[in-house]
């Protein structure tokens, strides 16, 4: 969707807009999960467990009591935790794709101020504990990613899935600005990952997001210079 007047610059995005993100959990105050709705809780405490301390060290009991879910219904829905782990990935993509079509920015009619309004959130988002900013699937890869082959894949499927809906704005943005010399639009959605997937690292080495924000800073200026006028100061 786009709007008939271009800004000239992506709009400064409000804080609680990026934070607006779908709470992990699932349980009732009571602590048991809603009827029906066992599965989905026990995807989002995954998600939630897994951001906070790491694939291998969140158990089954763990992820069920977070869920308000018994062991016997984790496994009515999941031979193992590994299969949960692949429809966490999935879900964690689900989960992200409405976080990025709905902010003001996927409204302007310049696909660069779109891409540029894209990474003012993501930088937005950058506050708090790191469990509350980082990516679930980029969290798990590294650590399964020679042990299993079936997280591995879903992960990438997950990360993929991200750089590919980047990719019609790049290509927009080229179609309108010009393309930079010898990048693809999807090499460029994938450095964008590859910026915030080491931004996240950075800052958990850290404990602190303020270095993710410089790295995602430096992103976006990078990207603004790809597409400035040739010869342009």
């Amino acid at each position: 969707m786009t709007t008939n007047q271009p800004p000239s610059t992506s709009p400064a995005l409000p804080d609680a807009a990026a934070r607006t993100v779908p709470q992990a959990g699932g349980g009732t105050p009571r602590g048991r999960a809603p009827r029906g709705a066992a599965r989905s809780a026990l995807i989002a405490a995954a998600h939630q467990l897994v951001r906070k301390q790491g694939y291998a060290a969140t158990t089954v009991d763990q992820i069920c009591a977070a869920a308000g879910v018994t062991k016997g219904a984790f496994f009515h829905h999941f031979a193992s935790k590994e299969a949960l782990a692949v429809a966490a990935a999935e879900g964690w993509t689900d989960r992200a794709r409405p976080l990025f079509e709905l902010p003001p920015y996927t409204r302007l009619d310049d696909p660069l101020d779109r891409l540029l309004g894209h990474i003012d959130f993501r930088l937005s988002m950058l506050e708090g504990p790191t469990e509350d900013y980082t990516c679930f699937v980029g969290t798990m890869v590294q650590e399964a990613y020679a042990t299993s082959d079936a997280i591995r894949e879903a992960c990438a499927a997950s990360l993929n899935a991200y750089c590919e809906a980047l990719v019609p704005d790049i290509e927009a943005a080229f179609a309108r600005h010009g393309a930079p010399d010898g990048i693809s639009a999807i090499g460029l959605a994938r450095h964008v990952q590859a910026v915030l997937q080491g931004s996240f690292i950075l800052a958990k080495s850290a404990n602190d997001p303020a270095i993710a924000r410089e790295s995602v800073t430096h992103l976006k200026r990078y990207v603004a210079m790809l597409f400035a006028p040739r010869g342009a100061p």
